[in-house]
This record gives structure tokens, sequence and C-alpha cells, in this order.
């Protein structure tokens, strides 16, 4: 990989925290390893990428707990659970977990797991800098031809555009034509798309 992703184990067990990293370095992540949530939440920053591999059932923190404390970091988790915690992991299912690893787990499950969720962080990446460039573009409208985009995100046509904002409808051609220089789009559905992703609409 060109870029490796960082994993962040978090498990109370120490033997637990050594075989994992050791797995997933032969693998080539990297990894970073903590003994409690605590720690963890207090190494990263909102801006932090990687996935989260937490066991469920921690003193201080439990794994339901800090997934709620990332929810809103560039970090999706899976959770490990014993076979007790299995309604925890349901739960954090339930709360956005990629997923939850059953103890004992083999190898490839966990590695399986893991690669699911390096493939949401990359994914989540492109996104975000998908609507960045996209808000970037928006940002060179003028006003009047961020109204005619709106318009444009809505279905309506030049002549319902002209109405609507009381201008000729070559006037809304000009605009039209400068909206979609700007935004760089090469049809109206390429447009509708990048507006939609700036959050526009």
């Amino acid at each position: 990989m060109a870029e490796k992703t960082t994993i962040f184990v978090v498990d109370d067990d120490e033997a637990v925290r050594d075989s994992l990293q050791a797995l997933l370095q032969a693998k080539g992540f990297e990894v970073r390893a903590f003994e409690s949530a605590p720690k963890l939440l207090a190494a990263i920053g909102t801006d932090t990428r990687g996935c989260v591999l937490t066991d469920v059932r921690m003193p201080e923190m439990d794994g339901l707990e800090l997934q709620r404390r990332l929810a809103g970091h560039m970090l999706p988790v899976v959770v490990m659970s014993g076979h007790g915690d299995i309604p925890m992991a349901v739960q954090a299912m339930r709360d956005g977990a990629v997923d939850f690893v059953e103890k004992p787990y083999s190898d490839e499950t966990i590695l399986d797991a893991v690669a699911r969720a390096a493939g949401l962080v990359e994914q989540r990446a492109r996104t975000v800098g998908g609507k960045a460039e996209a808000q970037t573009r928006l940002a060179r409208l003028t006003p009047r031809e961020r109204e005619v985009l709106d318009r444009l995100v809505e279905g309506l046509q030049n002549k319902a555009i002209a109405h609507a904002l009381e201008i000729s409808p070559r006037t809304v051609e000009i605009h039209r034509a400068n909206v979609m220089e700007k935004m760089e789009a090469r049809s109206l559905s390429d447009l509708v798309r990048t507006a939609l992703a700036a959050g526009s609409g």
C-alpha cells in the first residue's frame, strides 16, 4: 500500500496487544497500541486517520463508550468481544462499528475485519477530499450564479429559472455557462453531482 493505514489497538491485556501488533505489522500496517481507551483518546485528534481495533470490556472505559467518544473522528471501529459480550458487540454494530470479532479469533478473521475498516478509511478520505474540492468550486460563484445553480439542482429549466429570478432566459443562459465553467462540470448531471457533494441543495 502506498501509505500505510494506522491501526490503533486498544486492549488492557498486554499479550493480546503484542500479538495483534506483530500480526498487523507483518501485513504492512502501522500499529499503535494502547492499554486503555482514555490513553487512546489522549493521543489522537479529530483529524487523525486510521481505524480502531478495540476490546469491548475494559476497565476505566469500555469499547462502547470509546466508540461514542470517537464520533466525529475519521476512525472506523472494529470491536473484539468475548462470548459473554456479544450483546455489547451487537450494540456497537448498531452504533456504527464496522465489524465485531468474537474471541478467540483466527488471524484471518482479524485481518478481514481490519481490511474492511481500512477500506472505509480510504473511502472516507476520498469523500472528504471530494467534498472539499466541490466546496472550493462552489465558492467561485457569484450570488446570482449560486441562485441559478440551486434552481438547476432542483431540476428547473432555463425559462422557469428566468421566471423565478425575474431575469431574461438569455441572462440565465449566460449565468449557466459561467456556473458550468467555474464548477468544472462537463454536463448537467456532472454539475448536480458536484453541487450535491459540496452540500448545495
